[in-house]
């Protein structure tokens, strides 16, 4: 789960539980005596289970969740003391957002880093050619058929990667190749396609400014993440 969703979930749950009257100590060996006494129960168990499982999950720079910080600060806020809280109720969120966009700027900087070494490690691996860009590649297959050019539409087979070899989308396992135009793709995938022959099969790294950028795409692809790419060009598709 995402950090950010985490956090919603945390808000929703804090706000879900005001039921708790102010002052009131918490009692863990209550009686269900009464279907009022058992719902709420059940509704506190609900909150519980999944708000303890999504932060023992959370891995946070410096550790793992501090569980007694965030049972405290429940607390205290549920039962309405606010002259106990160690935060303003008003500056909470804007405190949350900035860790969390600070976390973040982080990983991603720390990811740009990583790409880069990667990258200046491999251009000098046999069989790899560098553009101009920065784009790599090595040829697999050669083909002998015609080039695409930006005005064109291409069928091709891919697997894409991440560094740590983690596979985001393939075509090939789904059995079914793709058809888009040449420039209808990320700048990497545009340049590539124009220097590979069809029925060519190349291996391809893209930094990530010829990728997604700072802004990463979906679940799996961070900003700032350098990908791999084994593109196989099937033909060049006339209307």
């Amino acid at each position: 789960m995402k950090k950010t969703n985490v956090v919603a979930t945390i808000c929703v749950a804090l706000m879900g539980m005001t039921v708790v009257s102010c002052g009131q100590k918490v009692n863990t060996n209550v009686s269900l005596k009464t279907s009022i006494d058992s719902v709420c129960y059940a509704i506190g168990v609900n909150y519980g289970n999944g708000l303890g499982t999504s932060l023992k999950a959370e891995t946070f720079s410096g550790g793992p969740a501090n569980m007694d910080a965030f049972i405290a600060g429940f607390l205290t806020a549920v039962k309405g003391d606010t002259a106990a809280l160690k935060m303003e109720v008003g500056s909470v969120q804007a405190f949350i957002q900035q860790y969390f966009m600070a976390e973040q700027a982080k990983a991603s900087e720390a990811l740009k880093t990583e790409g880069q070494a990667f990258l200046n490690a491999n251009k000098s691996k046999e069989g790899v050619i560098t553009t101009e860009s920065g784009l790599q590649y090595k040829v697999i297959t050669e083909g002998s058929g015609a080039k695409p050019t930006t005005a064109d539409k291409v069928k091709v087979h891919y697997t894409g990667k991440l560094l740590d070899g983690t596979v985001f989308d393939s075509s090939v396992e789904r059995g079914e190749p793709v058809t888009f135009n040449v420039t209808g793709v990320i700048p990497g995938w545009t340049e590539v396609l124009q220097i590979m022959p069809v029925g060519s099969k190349y291996q391809v790294w893209i930094p990530s400014e010829l990728g997604y950028g700072q802004q990463g795409a979906g679940q799996m692809i961070k900003p700032n993440s350098t990908l791999e790419f084994e593109v196989e060009l099937l033909e060049i598709v006339k209307e």
